[in-house]
Formats: C-alpha cells, sequence, structure tokens
C-alpha cells in the first residue's frame, strides 16, 4: 500500500482549513470529530473507554514518533526500542505483545501478505531476540497513513480499555487527564506490581476516594523521572503527562473532545 501523495495532503490540509482544525495534512481525531459534525452525522458508536483531549492524543503520538519528517526517517521500518520490547512498527504497534491473529486483523487492509507473514515471523518476540530479528525485516515499509488508521482504529482503544482496568475511576477525570493516563499506559502497560510501580498504585489508589485531587496524580506521574535518570525523553514525557493532568480543569470545546 502506498504513502497518501502530496497531492492528497494537500488537499487534506485544504479540507482542514475549512473546518477549522490545524491543517497539517494528517487524518487524526480531531479532523474525523470536525467532518461528523459538519456532516452532521454520528460514526458508529463502539462502546468508548475514554474521552480524551485532542491535545493529549496528539501529545501522545508526538511522544511516540515525534514528527512527520521523523517519522519517516525513524519509524517507517520496524524497529526495536530497548529493553523487553518486541520489534516495533508503525505508532507504537509492539509485536512482540500481539497475537498473529490481531496483526493480521490489524494490518491486512494496510500491508501486502508477504510483509504481514514476516511480521507475524517475529511475533512474541521480546528483548535481545526481538533486537536480533529486527533488522531482518527492515525491508518492510509501514506508510505513516497506513499507521495512523491502525493507532486510532485499533491501538488506542485496547490501550484506553486497558487504562481504565488498571485505573479503575479514570474516565471521571477531565479529558486532558484522562489523556494523559493514557499516554502513561500505552509507554509503561498495565502492571501495577513492584517497586518500580509504585507510583502507578499511588495514582489507582487516589481515583478511589469520593474526591479526587488532580494535584495528587500529577505528583506521582512527575515522580516516575526516578526511574529513568539518564534518559531524558521519558523523563520530558512523564513531565508533560503531569502538566496536562494539572491544568486539566479547563474548559472543552465538543470538538476537543475524542470518545476511545
Amino acid at each position: 500500500m502506498s504513502e497518501a501523495s502530496p497531492e492528497v495532503a494537500h488537499r487534506l490540509r485544504r479540507i482542514q482549513s475549512a473546518l477549522g482544525v490545524h491543517a497539517d495534512g494528517m487524518l487524526g481525531p480531531e479532523t474525523l470529530t470536525a467532518i461528523e459534525q459538519r456532516l452532521a452525522i454520528a460514526a458508529p458508536r463502539k462502546a468508548a473507554s475514554l474521552r480524551c483531549s485532542c491535545k493529549s492524543l496528539d501529545a501522545l503520538v508526538r511522544f511516540e514518533i515525534g514528527s512527520r519528517a521523523q517519522y519517516e526517517k525513524l519509524y517507517a521500518q520496524p524497529t526495536w526500542p530497548g529493553g523487553e520490547s518486541g520489534v516495533t512498527i508503525g505508532i507504537g504497534y509492539d509485536l512482540g505483545y500481539a497475537s498473529k491473529a490481531q496483526i493480521e486483523a490489524d494490518w491486512g487492509p494496510h500491508l501486502e501478505q508477504p510483509d504481514r507473514a514476516a511480521l507475524a515471523a517475529v511475533q512474541g518476540m521480546k528483548g535481545v531476540a526481538a533486537r536480533q530479528l529486527a533488522s531482518g525485516i527492515r525491508h518492510i515499509r509501514i506508510p505513516l497513513v497506513a499507521a495512523e488508521a491502525v493507532f486510532y482504529a485499533s491501538t488506542l482503544p485496547r490501550f484506553a480499555r486497558l487504562t481504565r482496568e488498571t485505573f479503575p475511576g479514570v474516565e471521571k477525570l477531565p479529558p486532558d487527564a484522562q489523556g494523559a493516563l493514557l499516554s502513561l499506559v500505552f509507554n509503561r502497560g498495565g502492571s501495577l506490581a513492584g517497586d518500580r510501580r509504585s507510583e502507578m498504585r499511588a495514582i489507582r489508589d487516589a481515583l478511589s476516594g469520593r474526591r479526587v485531587a488532580l494535584s495528587k496524580i500529577a505528583t506521582q506521574v512527575d515522580a516516575m523521572q526516578r526511574l529513568w535518570p539518564d534518559v531524558r525523553g521519558l523523563r520530558d514525557r512523564r513531565h508533560e503527562e503531569a502538566e496536562l493532568i494539572r491544568a486539566a480543569r479547563r474548559r472543552y470545546q465538543a470538538a476537543e473532545r475524542v470518545d476511545v
């Protein structure tokens, strides 16, 4: 499958300008919501786990791939992010933690069968084994338009459900805060076991109270910076997530909210 042409991206920017949303030439949740509202139709509703802000989802994508140019340079081909990750493609799609059936369902509409077979061959592999296998499938290229489609339609809803399971009560928070905690779980998973997860347990406990103080949750997210003393990117991500939570009690326009 080919990536959206410059002409298509240009046309999408014109549509976005007419809709009054950020004209970046990328088909994200803000644009889809604006199109649905302009056409006065409702997309077929699935059971949503969270109601996030476009701002928080845009931040999540930026944390994962940076800019469009960075995606093309660094993430359009399979990578291994390190640690216990598996081979990762698109926008944070970890083949080490996806089933073969899930990979086929998600990528079948976007990639040719030989590429899907190569991805399935590294399914379930993590850590050093995944690092060794990643270089063998670098010939596969994931167009950004396909990466976005899988991210918004499949990956994000799965992690929204996991976020709600990890932090019961998260759905009662303002949209910026829901999106920030979704970003946290997208990055770290939903485990609450062990010393390295003590702040996540504290967030769960804070959400169980009758009155939830956003400042307490934000403080715990900020405190996780202790885990990556030498990894500035993760420290900055935790700080930005915390700031989203601290400032989450604000007025939201309808087009700023996305059900995930």
